[in-house]
């Protein structure tokens, strides 16, 4: 029997699917049986509008009027749909309302009127174009060199280099293919132009993803229809907005989003630094639950390693390192690199400024985005960051005082082009500053280097994480929560086994010393990173160790880069890497340091994966990681899924096996699949939000709270913390507080009873390093 659900309900939990060419929408459609058996209440997939071909994540949307075809199309996302309504599920779908993939503009029909007809095109305002600067053409970033105009060929009415096609406006076909290009409204130039010539505004620094102007009501009708459509006749449910800081407004996107949806549950995929809030009043569920992940991952790290991981970092990299300026100037590296047309452009908008000459009014905004604390602003929220970004640079660099005195005032312009085009920069700055820079040049402890996260603070105390998610439970309770997205550096089990070197620093940093004497490379603190990953995902294949590495010295783009690679550096990389596999001796001694390290990883697992799902909020499940995944960054995260073995193991659990914490992930699966049905069964029972304290002497070692509501009890997380310092010390007589009576593990179905002193850690954790309770 079909049950349709409620369109307008929020989730009780999302299952994260990556809906490509290799996993069309019918394949989704035949896992929608594991997903309710799981317990989640949606599938949340990966946009699905027409995107460019061969593309593996969708965000290059060239067509917002169609399904994915290769995906599935129109038809696939019905059967996906009646699939889900069939066992009582919802969807959530990831849009992308910011950018338009324009890599091959016959491709992407907008974008090709838009280079046929120029500014006449009917779709001009839909892109934001600097026609002026271009002497109103728009700047194509294509050519292997400024020489390669005398390789264009007009074919078929079309202007050709080598495989790329370009239209042509009428009556320009005439003459050489250099005289037919000079006539067009766009102009191919030498790839390296894009640094500082374009004139359209880009995701981050990729040439062939062209920004949108949602702003305007007509652009956002015309890219918004399927979806409204889509979510009117109640095959979505939900949804998820892909980048909103590179929107002007993103406050007026969301509230026309939220009035045209009928207010459905959406949240933004907003990156928040730690301490940071969404704005007060956006009509937003919350964010994609990046803040979350750090929280998680903090609680999880004992700093008590830190003094050790930073001596072997100053060792390694020659000199203690400061990660502020570290970001500072791999920042500033963005704004006079990649990011350089957007630095320009925002010059160009801002005009002359009385006394202040060009050059001193670039290297300004340079350096007041290279210092913002924030990925943006949304003036008038977020002026307090203008403010103390302009005073720090001051002070940092008087002989900019002038330019920063006339740029303040204009920056702080509520929704002037000057103010807006500084906000929608400063993300992009950010990203790739940071995320994509500083996070791969900083080795000194890799698990915090993660998307939401602050590698320079070394863990948190459980009292902090408690704090955390009393906020979180007042201000955004039905935000999204995660641990892996296709995102993350690394997956959540990934990090839950790096975390155990800061209770092993020593141990790590004498197992690192010799891997570096054994298979030196020149760059230390990359070579210290690459160990720390292979090490967090071993074992693993020869191709996804070497991909990651080239990954990653690339992206530090201290010693090689994308653009300009160091063969022979590259090659010594290379060997060490391949020394994991070939060296006898390097590979006795990875498997022993990770045989060492597995059953605590495991612990931190399923810690952190009972907390993220027991969490305030609506808790993700990334694609397969019911079961450990040890993934890297993208796309290594992208791998399929074995869903077979999944729903084997689920069928066995069900059938009453408590399974060991062992390499099989079945405990995983135990904890996520019963957590999952209760939110699901019992809403009821995660209501509120209060810390549960725990006595004795492994007490450190707990994290626990009661999800019930005010005067109630709810459904009781209890976990395991710092589990190498817990195995030499033991449980002794911990307790944990909770009021007298017979308790049930809802993992285990282990039934205890509390006295006056609470619940015995060392019962309550026989079984598992998790408990999840709840009173009878």
């Amino acid at each position: 029997m079909t049950s349709t659900p409620d369109r307008r309900a929020v989730p009780t939990a999302t299952y994260r699917l990556q809906v490509t060419a290799d996993f069309t929408l019918d394949d989704a459609a035949a896992v929608v049986d594991h997903l309710a058996a799981l317990g989640v209440s949606h599938a949340y997939s990966s946009p699905l509008l027409r995107s460019a071909a061969g593309s593996t994540h969708g965000y290059d949307t060239v067509d917002h009027e169609h399904v994915d075809e290769a995906r599935g199309g129109r038809e696939g996302l019905d059967r996906l749909v009646a699939a889900l309504h069939e066992r009582g599920l919802g969807l959530v779908l990831d849009l992308v309302p910011n950018h338009m993939g324009v890599a091959d503009p016959a491709e992407a029909p907008w974008w090709w009127d838009v280079l046929q007809h120029g500014r006449d095109s009917q779709h001009a305002a839909a892109f934001d174009i600097d026609w002026d600067f271009g002497g109103g053409k728009v700047r194509l970033p294509v050519l292997g060199s400024a020489d390669d105009l005398e390789k264009l060929e007009v074919v078929d009415g079309e202007l050709r280099y080598y495989d790329n096609r370009f239209p042509l406006a009428p009556g320009t076909e005439q003459g050489t293919p250099q005289e037919v290009h000079a006539r067009q409204n766009y102009e191919l130039v030498d790839w390296r132009r894009a640094d500082a010539d374009l004139n359209y505004r880009r995701f981050f620094a990729i040439n062939t993803l062209a920004g949108l102007r949602a702003e305007d009501s007509e652009v956002f009708a015309a890219t918004h229809r399927l979806v409204l459509e889509l979510v009117e006749s109640g095959a979505v449910d939900g949804l998820r907005i892909d980048h909103p800081d590179g929107l002007a407004d993103p406050r007026a996107y969301l509230e026309r989003l939220a009035r045209l949806s009928g207010d459905r549950w959406t949240v933004v995929e907003k990156i928040l630094e730690p301490g940071e809030d969404l704005p007060e009043g956006w009509a937003t569920a919350g964010t994609t639950g990046y803040d979350a992940l750090s929280e998680v991952d903090q609680v999880l790290v004992d700093p008590a390693g830190e003094a050790a991981l930073t001596a072997l970092d100053t060792e390694l990299a020659g000199a203690p390192v400061d990660y502020a300026q570290l970001v500072h100037d791999s920042k500033r590296e963005v704004t006079d690199g990649i990011l350089g047309s957007e630095v320009n452009r925002l010059v160009r908008v801002i005009g002359e400024l009385p006394g202040v000459e060009t050059a001193q009014q670039t290297e300004a905004l340079a350096e007041l985005l290279a210092s913002f604390d924030v990925y943006r602003s949304y003036l008038p929220d977020g002026r307090e960051h203008l403010d103390a970004t302009v005073a720090a640079v001051r002070e940092r660099r008087p002989d900019l005082t002038a330019a920063l005195d006339a740029l303040h005032p204009v920056l702080a312009s509520a929704g002037t082009e000057a103010a807006t085009r500084f906000e929608q920069t400063s993300g992009p700055v950010m990203a790739k500053g940071v995320e994509d820079s500083a996070y791969y040049r900083w080795a000194r402890f890799a698990m915090l280097n993660e998307v939401g996260g602050d590698p320079a603070r070394f863990g948190s105390s459980v009292e902090e994480f408690h704090a955390a998610q009393a906020h979180r439970l007042e201000r955004k309770p039905l935000a999204m929560t995660t641990l892996s997205t296709h995102d993350t550096k690394r997956s959540e089990d990934t990090r839950a086994r790096l975390a155990v070197l800061a209770e092993l620093p020593d141990e790590w940093a004498g197992l690192v010393r010799g891997l570096l004497d054994r298979h030196p490379l020149p760059d230390r603190p990359l070579a210290h990173l690459v160990w720390q990953n292979l090490v967090g995902a071993w074992p693993l294949s020869r191709e996804r160790a070497q991909a990651f590495a080239e990954k990653a010295a690339r992206e530090a783009g201290l010693s090689t880069t994308w653009t300009d690679q160091d063969e022979a550096f590259e090659a010594q990389l290379h060997a060490m890497v391949d020394a994991a596999f070939d060296d006898p001796a390097t590979t006795a001694e990875l498997d022993a340091f990770v045989e060492r390290i597995a059953l605590p990883g495991w612990s931190n697992s399923l810690t952190q994966k009972l907390v993220q799902l027991t969490l305030p909020g609506v808790p993700d499940v990334y694609q397969g990681t019911e079961l450990w995944d040890h993934s890297l960054v993208d796309p290594d995260n992208r791998r399929p899924v074995d869903y077979d073995l999944r729903r084997q193991l689920l069928g066995r659990l069900d059938e009453g096996w408590v399974p060991p914490v062992d390499e099989t992930g079945a405990a995983k699966l135990l904890v996520v699949s019963r957590v999952l049905r209760l939110r699901r069964d019992s809403p009821e029972l995660f209501a509120g939000y209060t810390p549960v304290t725990a006595t004795g002497p492994a007490a450190q070692h707990v994290v626990a709270f009661d999800r019930g509501a005010e005067g109630s009890e709810g459904a009781v997380t209890v976990a395991t913390r710092l589990p190498v310092g817990l195995a030499r010390s033991g449980w002794g007589d911990t307790a944990v507080a909770l009021p007298t009576g017979a308790w049930r593990d809802v993992l285990t179905g282990e039934r205890l009873v509390s006295d006056a002193a609470g619940l015995r850690a060392d019962a309550v954790l026989a079984a598992l390093p998790v408990a999840l309770l709840v009173h009878e």
